[in-house]
C-alpha cells in the first residue's frame, strides 16, 4: 500500500476521532445535587414562550458548540443567620428576634428558571446576602402584624406566618425555604421579661397553694382512709360470709343446672341419634328409590330397544317388501300395457293396410269406370247383386206353408183385373223388403238395366 495513502488515512482517522471526542465532550450529565443551566440559543418552552436558559435536573443534554454554553448551580442547602433587632410589633413595642433560616435553590420548573436568571454566576456569600435582605424585610412585616403575647406564646402561628411570607418572596429569585428556627425573643422595655416574672410568680404561688391543699388533703385522706379501712374490713367480713353462703347456693344451683343440662343433653343426644337414624333410613330409602327408578328406566329402555327397534325393523322390512311388490306390479302393468299397445298398434296397422288396399282397389275401380264414381258403385253393386238377392230370398226361405186356402167369391177379376189369388201372391212378395228400398237406404238408385217397371214400382 502507498505510504502516502496510509498517512492520509491516519490523518483522517485522527481528525475523526478528535471530532468524535469533541462531540462527546459536549454531552453533559447533570448530577442529582446540581442543576445544569444551558444558555445561548435555547428552544422555546411548550407554551411557545422564549427562554433565556434551559434548566435540567437529574438528566443529560448535548451542548451545541459555539451556539450554547453551560454552568452548574449547587443545590446544597444554605444556612442564613438573621439577627433581627428592634423590630416594631403591633403594640409598638420593639423586640429582638434572632432566627436561623435554611434555604436552597428550588427544583420546581418555574422557580428553577428564576434561579437560572437571577442567581447564575453568584457566589455563595452573595446568595446569602440577597436572601438575608428578603428574609429581614418579611420578618419585620410579620412581627408588625402580631402582638408580643402571640409571638411569645403561639410560636407555631408565628413560624407559619414567617414561612408563608418568606417562601413567596424567595421563589421570585429561585430559592425555597427549607426550615425556620427562632432561637429567642426579647424586647427593650422588658415586657417579655415582666411577663416571664409574672408567670413565674404565679407558678410559684400556684405551687405553694397546691402544696398546702395537698397537705390538707393528705390529713383528711388519712382519717378517711382509717375510717374506710374499718368499714371496709367489716364489710369485707360480711361480704365474705355472704359470699360463702352465696357460693354454696351457687354450687347447689350449679349442680342442679349441671344435672338438668346433662339430662337435657342426654335427651338431645337420644333425639339426635333417632333423628340421624331416621335421616339415614330416609337417605337409604331415597337412594333405593333412585336405584329402582334407574332400574325401571333401564328396563323400559331395554324393552323399548327390544320391541320398538324390532317393530321398526319389521316396519322397514314390510315397507321395502311392499315397495318391491308395487314395483313388480308396476312393471307387470307396464308390460301388459306395452303388449296391449303393441297388439292394438298391430291391429290398427292391419286395418290401415286393409283400408289402404280397399282404397287402392276402389281407386283402380273408379279408374276402370272412366273416373265416374257412380258407375264404379254400380259395378260394385252388380258384383254383390247375387248375394243381395240371396239375402232377400233367405228372408222367406224358411217360411213353412203346409196349405194355402184362398177364398174366392168367384165373381171373376176385379176392377184392376186381378183375382184374389193373384192379390195374395202379390202381397206375399211385397212382404219381402223391396230391392229399391234397400238401394235408397244405401243412398243409390237401381240401375236402369234392371227394368223400368221395377224402378217405377220402387218409386
Amino acid at each position: 500500500m502507498d505510504p502516502n495513502a496510509i498517512i492520509l488515512i491516519s490523518v483522517f482517522a485522527i481528525i475523526g476521532f478528535a471530532l468524535l471526542m469533541g462531540v462527546l465532550s459536549r454531552f453533559r450529565k447533570c448530577p442529582s445535587d446540581k442543576i445544569l443551566v444551558i444558555y445561548g440559543k435555547v428552544k422555546a418552552d411548550n407554551s411557545g414562550q422564549s427562554r433565556s436558559a434551559k434548566c435540567i435536573h437529574g438528566g443529560a443534554s448535548f451542548i451545541m458548540p459555539i451556539f450554547q454554553a453551560y454552568q452548574y448551580m449547587d443545590l446544597t442547602p444554605i444556612s442564613i443567620t438573621v439577627d433581627l433587632r428592634s423590630a416594631l410589633s403591633k403594640q409598638n413595642i420593639r423586640v429582638d428576634v434572632p432566627c436561623r433560616f435554611m434555604v436552597g435553590i428550588s427544583t420546581e420548573p418555574g422557580v428553577m428558571q428564576n434561579a437560572a436568571e437571577r442567581l447564575l454566576g453568584l457566589r455563595l456569600n452573595e446568595i446569602q446576602d440577597l436572601a438575608k435582605d428578603i428574609i429581614l424585610g418579611q420578618l419585620r412585616l410579620v412581627i408588625a402584624t402580631m402582638e408580643i403575647e402571640e409571638i411569645n406564646t403561639d410560636r407555631d402561628k408565628f413560624l407559619l406566618a414567617v414561612s408563608n411570607n418568606v417562601e413567596i418572596e424567595l421563589k421570585k429569585i429561585g430559592l425555597r425555604l427549607i426550615n425556620v428556627n427562632v432561637t429567642d425573643i426579647s424586647d427593650e422595655s422588658g415586657y417579655i421579661e415582666a411577663l416571664g416574672k409574672e408567670a413565674a410568680a404565679k407558678a410559684i404561688n400556684d405551687a405553694k397553694k397546691s402544696v398546702a391543699e395537698k397537705d390538707r388533703d393528705g390529713e383528711i385522706g388519712q382519717a378517711e382512709a382509717l375510717r374506710d379501712q374499718r368499714i371496709q374490713v367489716a364489710s369485707a367480713d360480711a361480704v365474705a360470709v355472704q359470699g360463702e353462703n352465696g357460693a354454696k347456693i351457687e354450687i347447689a344451683r350449679s349442680d342442679s343446672n349441671r344435672r338438668e343440662r346433662e339430662a337435657e343433653a342426654l335427651k338431645l343426644a337420644v333425639a339426635a341419634e333417632a333423628v340421624q337414624a331416621a335421616k339415614a333410613k330416609e337417605e337409604a330409602y331415597a337412594a333405593q328409590r333412585i336405584a329402582e327408578t334407574a332400574r325401571a328406566e333401564l328396563e323400559r329402555a331395554t324393552q323399548q330397544a327390544d320391541i320398538i327397534v324390532k317393530s321398526e325393523i319389521q316396519k322397514k322390512q314390510l315397507e321395502i317388501d311392499a315397495e318391491a311388490q308395487a314395483e313388480v306390479v308396476r312393471r307387470h302393468a307396464k308390460g301388459d300395457a306395452d303388449a296391449i299397445f303393441a297388439k292394438l298398434d298391430a291391429q290398427a296397422r292391419g286395418s290401415k293396410e286393409i283400408l289402404v288396399k280397399q282404397a287402392e282397389g276402389i281407386r283402380e275401380l273408379i279408374a276402370a269406370a272412366g273416373g265416374d264414381a257412380d258407375s264404379a258403385v254400380k259395378l260394385l253393386i252388380a258384383d254383390k247383386l247375387e248375394e243381395l238377392t240371396r239375402i232377400q230370398v233367405e228372408a222367406i226361405k224358411n217360411i213353412k206353408i203346409d196349405k194355402v186356402t184362398v177364398w174366392d167369391s168367384g165373381s171373376g177379376a176385379g176392377q184392376d183385373g186381378k183375382t184374389a189369388t193373384s192379390d195374395f201372391l202379390s202381397g206375399l212378395m211385397k212382404s219381402v223388403p223391396p230391392l229399391g228400398d234397400v238401394f235408397r237406404q244405401a243412398g243409390m238408385d237401381l240401375p236402369k238395366f234392371l227394368g223400368e217397371e221395377i224402378a217405377q214400382e220402387v218409386k
